[in-house]
């Protein structure tokens, strides 16, 4: 098996387009578990871990770039004011030692279902910067999965950096699982709530064959909420707002939980974290 392992971000824009063939590897957090377990021997790895171009981040007027090499501990201590819901999908995710490896582009490449960066990726709209020698384009999350473990990059294209709003509201991220780190989520959804716009986003990780979000749970929500005065909200409209986020979710039975309960699960968690987010805002924080 061939390392290559550029130096430059123009030289692994070269390198993916004349051998296609080779895996990019930042973290290696979920490519090395493959290659333990023989579940793939590619021809090839580009390590992308010495390409200093994209292990920073940058804030742009709204919008924060997140470079592809940046980790999820540095999203954690870094980025907290300015993405609250990815840092708490961040703190969940393995052991510290994964955390000071794995990157959120890493995630987005792999394109898991469960992935714990999707659901909060969602919840505010993100998008993904991709770039090969052709030039660079922007890829709308909600448009990235296009199946299990699939994604809408071509052959020749490598994940440039993450594009996240810069939270102008409270965000949650609730992962369930037989503990809160180190476990493939069984559920796991991310919540935005948006003042300026009066809008609520979401996010449903490890339900369905990609992660998506829950429209109509999102129209019912953002009706429902007194954005002017922060008035409670009531039980009965969380409630309704965790049922309809279930019916958007499309799990399976698998080893990890059945689909019954998966949708259980995220009824109770989404109705649960959108109360939290509004006391939040309520109480003038986050806002």
């Amino acid at each position: 098996m061939d390392l290559v392992r550029p130096q430059t971000w123009a030289e692994a824009l070269t390198l993916r387009a004349e051998r296609p063939e080779l895996v990019p590897i930042a973290g290696g957090t979920d490519v090395m578990v493959d290659l333990n377990f023989g579940r793939a021997r590619p021809p090839g790895l580009l390590d992308l871990t010495a390409v200093e171009e994209i292990r920073g981040w940058s804030v742009d007027g709204a919008v924060l770039r997140i470079g592809a090499g940046v980790t999820y501990a540095r999203v954690q201590a870094e980025l907290a004011a300015l993405s609250p819901g990815l840092a708490m999908a961040s703190r969940t995710v393995g052991s510290p030692q994964i955390r000071n490896r794995g990157t959120v582009a890493g995630n987005l490449g792999s394109a898991s279902p469960a992935g714990d960066a999707h659901p909060p990726l969602l919840a505010v709209g993100a998008s993904v910067e991709v770039a090969s020698v052709r030039g660079s384009r922007t890829i709308r999350v909600a448009e990235f999965f296009t199946g299990v473990k699939r994604h809408a990059l071509d052959p020749d294209e490598l994940i440039a950096a993450v594009h996240v709003p810069v939270g102008r509201g409270p965000q949650q991220f609730a992962k369930v699982g037989t503990r809160n780190a180190m476990v493939i989520a069984v559920a796991s959804f991310g919540l935005a709530l948006d003042p300026d716009e009066r809008r609520v986003g979401t996010g449903i990780g490890s339900a369905g064959p990609t992660p998506r979000s829950a429209p109509a749970a999102e129209e019912h929500l953002a009706g429902e909420l007194d954005w002017d005065d922060r008035a409670p909200v009531g039980h009965g409209a969380l409630r309704r707002f965790g049922e309809l986020v279930a019916e958007a979710a499309d799990p399976i039975d698998d080893v990890r939980g059945s689909a019954a309960y998966r949708r259980h699960a995220l009824a109770v968690v989404a109705a649960r974290t959108a109360g939290w987010a509004w006391d939040e805002y309520r109480a003038g924080e986050g806002s």
